[in-house]
């Protein structure tokens, strides 16, 4: 049975999907006018790893995460270049695509772009406008009417006589609430447009999404997701359009990450304090961000410094060591101890977390108690080759999810060809009493990540 925190409901609900074993999830995706920072780093990490979780638990996932290519943001930033605002938008998703893949990110099924989902967007708003929650403009702009829904701001918990306009939303003297929500814009001289029965003009920021749901997954889903700062305005917006249409409730599950953030306030574009992702890929690998953010659960807010990423490097190295040690081992085991009841309470342990609103902090405070036991029974050789397999099955699976293991940690056996025949050739210095170059060797290893070890079985190395 696995938990969600529904933010609709603020409580752990057992999940029930509407249709046995397949998931319908949609994940809000990013504004494409600049490249992704560790803010959206977190959401993409965050549920990549729900999803990759329910398809390791037997469901079948189908997984929508929409591209904003059509903004006031990229039409900045496309006039300040004189360029095409769908040229810069598609530069943008070719990066998002790139840096995806570089920090582990599995594909989404279907990736929906705003500029190409005008049809729907546009029979959607003709759906609301006849449900009678939608006026038109004199200029051409559409705009969603607030004042006709009863229950508003449900999903973040506020009344509507407390709520002030999104600073997102511009206002309009033809608005008839100043709470009312553009879902069509007309188009200003120069802009990039669309034909439309209320003229030449372009989507709101909201609508998109409710389109794009409706058109890949239906009137209602299992999960929606994406960061805590959308829950209001945009996904109270979005459940206003589509419940307006359908008279169902959109999403059966809400989830929300926690913020990013640096010095207290969110990392934001707008705020000029983010970390893009291929700056910290230069000094970090996708391995360290990963592990920085599943090292915490998911909802909680999350500060964001060096020091913290050097902390989680230090932390993913004891990992790394044990991993690769034990793959090492095991060609050489001779030990009688299976520990097999630490491999089978370390899966349920795995599975318990995972199961309980997806707590990935949980799961590693149980690996690492798996790498102390490991290392221990490793440092007397009394681990079975049967205990060192399993050890590395399990560890190997959780990372089907995680994602946090090295890349080629599995395939150092001509690495430990040659480091066999250096830690024999620095044995033969020493014998020589050649210290000085039996030191060389050692220093010079240590400079390029590879330490030897002398131990009372023999020199032993491992990655640094």
């Amino acid at each position: 049975m696995i938990l969600i925190h529904n933010t609709l409901t603020d409580k752990k609900e057992e999940f029930k999907p509407i249709e046995d074993k397949k998931v319908s999830m949609y994940i809000c995706g990013v504004t494409v006018y600049d490249d992704i920072h560790m803010g959206h780093a977190r959401s993409m990490i965050v549920f990549d790893m729900v999803a990759k979780y329910l398809r390791y638990s037997g469901y079948e996932v189908k997984h929508v995460t929409n591209f904003t290519d059509v903004d006031d943001k990229i039409i900045n930033r496309a006039n300040e270049e004189g360029i095409d605002p769908l040229k810069l938008s598609s530069r943008y998703i070719d990066r998002y695509f790139e840096e995806a893949d570089s920090i582990g990110i599995g594909r989404a099924d279907v990736y929906p772009k705003a500029s190409e989902s005008m049809d729907d967007i546009i029979k959607m708003i003709l759906d609301i406008i006849k449900a009678g929650f939608g006026y038109a403009t004199e200029e051409g702009s559409v705009y969603f009417s607030v004042g006709k829904v009863k229950d508003y701001g449900r999903l973040s918990n506020q009344k509507l006589k407390n709520m002030e306009s999104s600073g997102r939303v511009s206002m309009d003297e033809q608005k008839k609430d100043p709470m009312d929500f553009a879902v069509w814009k007309a188009a200003k001289p120069g802009e990039v447009y669309w034909d439309s029965p209320w003229g030449k003009g372009r989507p709101g920021w909201h609508i998109e999404c409710s389109a794009m749901i409706r058109h890949h997954l239906g009137d209602v889903i299992d999960i929606h997701g994406g960061g805590n700062d959308l829950v209001f305005p945009h996904h109270e917006n979005e459940i206003l359009q589509t419940e307006a249409v359908t008279g169902k409730q959109l999403a059966n599950y809400w989830m929300h990450n926690g913020m990013l953030q640096v010095k207290g306030e969110k990392m934001s574009k707008s705020l000029g304090n983010f970390f893009r992702v291929k700056e910290v890929l230069s000094k970090y690998d996708k391995q360290t961000i990963r592990y920085y953010f599943l090292g915490t659960h998911y909802r909680g807010p999350l500060v964001y410094g060096e020091e913290a990423m050097d902390e989680a490097a230090a932390s993913l190295k004891r990992l790394w060591n044990n991993y690769t040690e034990l793959i090492s081992y095991v060609k050489t085991a001779n030990g009688s101890n299976d520990l097999a009841d630490t491999i089978t309470s370390t899966k349920e342990e795995f599975i318990r977390n995972m199961n309980d609103d997806f707590n990935t902090r949980g799961v590693m405070s149980a690996v690492f108690q798996l790498v102390r036991e490991t290392n221990t029974v490793m440092g007397n050789r009394s681990l079975s080759k049967k205990g060192a397999s399993a050890a590395i099955a399990l560890l190997t699976e959780i990372d089907t999810i995680f994602g946090i293991l090295p890349d080629d940690a599995a395939s150092d056996d001509s690495l430990d060809s040659v480091m066999k025949i250096v830690i024999e050739l620095r044995a033969e210095l020493r014998k020589r009493k050649m210290f000085d170059l039996a030191d060389m060797i050692r220093d010079k290893l240590n400079d390029a990540g590879m330490k030897i070890e002398d131990t009372a079985e023999g020199a032993k190395w491992k990655k640094i």
